[in-house]
């Protein structure tokens, strides 16, 4: 499948470079010792998506280790709300300070801007309620596809990569985590789902879960770490999907899901905490720090 891609330094918002330039002279005049420069933190690339009909803009964050170290090869974590206004700088910071602290591995982090967020993370849905909330949705197959045929190949190429890969969601993106951790789990090697909205379709997803885990007993699948706040719609369908998953274990395995359940933490509080533990789990480091 014929990409293109388009590399831009990636900064802290699109209007900074203007601005940065238009106040040059002010800065000066203020008493600052050199112009203002816009602040530069990784890679913006636009993918010309065959398969979606449109281009979308994908943000990368490499490690410090990655140009330390330039025969090294990283694993990469992939995340839908990737957008500069959306989520990648709260994980790109997590990843800074954690892998500085020694609480965890190095990964490249990548982010996918949003164009449609709710045609791309909903799968179809019967519920007029489901489908008032967006002129399309229902397109997550179509979007797994594009990560899967587009922009993981394209990923591969410009960069390092080793064969291990994560996917990060929250809300409707941790509904797109769930869906492909239930539906095609082979795609990654982690799952990390924070509040994730299973009540989609009336929770027809823990149901097609239900169905796929009894028909494929004893298939290895990737470790799932999913989270929960005390948001009342989400609570009780993360309650059902853990049951569901507990059923499923294998008595004396040990288990390839963790649930943690955030009571204290709100859909609009969650992210960070929830991501911080899941990461350092999925992401440990391979000597503990301070070890010698």
């Amino acid at each position: 499948m014929h990409t293109r891609l388009l590399t831009l330094r990636l900064r802290f918002g699109a209007t900074l470079l203007t601005l940065s330039q238009c106040c040059s002279s002010l800065a000066w005049s203020a008493g600052f010792e050199t112009p203002a420069q816009a602040l530069q933190i990784g890679d913006s690339l636009l993918l010309r998506s065959a398969l979606l009909k449109e281009t979308r803009r994908i943000n990368v964050y490499l490690p410090e280790a990655y140009t330390q170290n330039p025969q090294a090869r990283w694993p990469v974590l992939y995340m839908p709300d990737g957008g500069m206004a959306e989520d990648f700088l709260h994980i790109a910071g997590l990843l800074q300070v954690s892998v500085a602290n020694g609480t965890m591995r190095p990964f490249i982090l990548v982010g996918i801007e949003n164009t449609e967020r709710r045609r791309d993370l909903t799968g179809p849905t019967e519920q007029a309620e489901d489908r008032a909330i967006a002129p399309r949705v229902g397109g997550s197959a179509a979007f797994r596809r594009f990560i899967r045929e587009e922009l993981m190949p394209a990923v591969q190429e410009r960069y390092r990569t080793t064969a291990e890969t994560a996917v990060i969601g929250e809300s409707l993106a941790g509904l797109f985590v769930v869906e492909t951790w239930v539906l095609e789990p082979q795609l990654f090697n982690s799952y990390i789902a924070v509040d994730p909205s299973l009540w989609w379709n009336l929770e027809s997803l823990t149901a097609s879960a239900a169905n796929r885990l009894k028909t494929s007993k004893g298939e290895l699948r990737p470790p799932l770490f999913i989270a929960n706040s005390s948001e009342s719609s989400i609570r009780p369908t993360v309650d059902r999907f853990a049951a569901l998953l507990a059923e499923d274990q294998a008595p004396g395995a040990a288990p390839r899901w963790h649930r943690l359940d955030l009571a204290q933490e709100t859909h609009q509080s969650i992210y960070h905490p929830a991501a911080l533990q899941a990461l350092r789990q999925l992401f440990k480091p391979e000597q503990a720090p301070g070890a010698r």
